[in-house]
């Protein structure tokens, strides 16, 4: 394919030249007229290992040519990869006026070209941006409009420095964002026979998983450097401990927890982060990322009170209060707080969780809902049909599966509020709402 690439910085240089090597015939575009003429040259203007050898070749098989004339380069190619950067502003918001720019730019040169023509962004920037930033100023630029005129897609690129050759040809994932499939399948050529899962999304979501990959990425670097001085003042080897960490697949590097939804609880997570966080302090440690946890878990339980009051309904069933399913453990369950704040404030509850109803009867919990909890005792019933009779809003806390029929066998007045997205969600009915989606 014919294909430009605007903005001739890591990510746009690393671009043009791994896809000439793909044997695309690429145009890039700069106004930097210092790198328009190293890249006519065969000349990388960045240090990364591969790309002289790479630049070479693709000046060698005339694949590449750089300019500073956006017409041209519109003029003469398929598709146009925005590359430019998304610098910070100094209050930390995104600063988009160089993808501004340049779309003005391809805007004025779209208007007076006949073929429909591809903008894909590969600019790292906030959901929502295409819609509220890029379209339109193509739009106004152009006189034409996107999805009928001209087409726009997000392409976020995973490109580490020092490997981003390596990156771009072994990606860990392809992701198109577009609304139209047709042109989403055109990009997708791309990268044709590039290892990995080619995904196909909403631009929204393409746009947030490249926050979510770097966001991520920071967390960890945080927890383990975190670890590591906890590790240090205790005479212990912070890389044997992480060593051995990483080697469980199961849980700790895995999909394992990666599901939003409600708060954690239970016997071992807030016992074990508050001695965690004691120790620290007993060691005169700093770690803002270990002791935000709780306090973030605590954010969690109270957003979803004050949801449900304002809900305005006073009939609340919840179904599954344990803090996960197949337990009866209340210990620290955070549906507990949820369920005695209801009750302080007023609330009608009715509460059905049959691992409970056993262990209230036999269980090893019994002496804890007999002493602890009497009052949550109380107002159990014995079936889930009990349950949804007469409630206004029914709450799913816990995924056990006999509450899958929630979503679909309740009264359409019936509000559904749904802890752990309990099944597919496509079925539900029109009052179903999500804790985090």
């Amino acid at each position: 394919m014919n294909i430009s690439i605007f903005g001739l910085g890591y990510v746009g240089v690393v671009s043009s030249a791994c896809l000439a090597s793909r044997g695309h015939k690429v145009i890039g575009v700069d106004v930097n007229e210092t790198k328009v003429e190293l890249l006519n040259n065969g000349i990388s203007p960045i240090v990364e290992k591969d790309l002289p050898e790479l630049l070479t070749e693709a000046k060698k098989n005339k694949l590449i040519f750089a300019t500073t004339d956006t017409d041209y380069a519109v003029q003469n190619s398929e598709i146009s990869l925005i590359c430019v950067g998304t610098p910070s502003r100094p209050n930390g918001s995104l600063n988009t006026k160089y993808i501004e720019n340049v779309c003005t730019e391809i805007g004025k040169s779209i208007r007076h070209k006949e073929k429909k023509h591809i903008i894909v962004s590969r600019s790292t920037m906030l959901p929502g941006t295409n819609k509220e930033i890029i379209i339109p100023t193509l739009d106004k630029s152009s006189g034409k409009k996107e999805g009928e005129d001209f087409y726009v897609a997000f392409n976020p690129e995973f490109l580490r420095e020092a490997t981003a050759v390596y990156d771009f040809n072994n990606p860990p994932k392809t992701v198109i964002g577009c609304d139209t499939p047709e042109i989403t399948d055109k990009i997708m050529e791309l990268y044709k026979g590039l290892p990995g899962p080619m995904i196909k999304t909403s631009l929204e979501i393409a746009e947030m998983v490249k926050y979510v990959d770097n966001n991520f990425h920071a967390l960890k670097i945080t927890f383990a450097n975190e670890i590591g001085h906890i590790c240090k003042k205790l005479g212990i080897d912070s890389h044997d401990v992480m060593n051995i960490f990483i080697q469980d697949t199961k849980l700790n590097i895995s999909t394992y927890y990666f599901k939003p939804g409600f708060a954690f609880g239970g016997s071992c997570l807030p016992k074990d982060l508050r001695a965690i966080n004691y120790l620290t302090k007993m060691l005169d440690l700093e770690t803002p990322l270990l002791n935000s946890l709780i306090t973030s878990n605590n954010v969690q339980i109270l957003s979803v009170i004050k949801e449900l009051i304002s809900l305005g309904k006073k009939k609340i069933g919840i179904a599954g209060f344990s803090f996960k399913a197949g337990t009866d453990d209340l210990r620290e369950s955070p549906m507990i707080e949820v369920i005695e704040t209801l009750i302080g404030k007023g609330f009608d509850l009715k509460l059905y969780d049959k691992n409970v109803s056993i262990a209230k009867l036999m269980g090893a919990n019994k002496e804890y809902i007999n002493n602890h909890i009497p009052h949550i005792s109380s107002l159990m019933v014995e079936s889930l049909d009990d349950l949804i009779k007469d409630r206004e809003v029914i709450i799913i806390g816990n995924n056990e599966k006999e509450f899958v029929r929630l979503l679909t066998d309740t009264k359409e007045d019936q509000i559904i509020y749904d802890m752990v997205r309990i099944g597919d969600i496509q079925n539900a009915r029109s009052n179903y709402r999500g804790i985090c989606w």
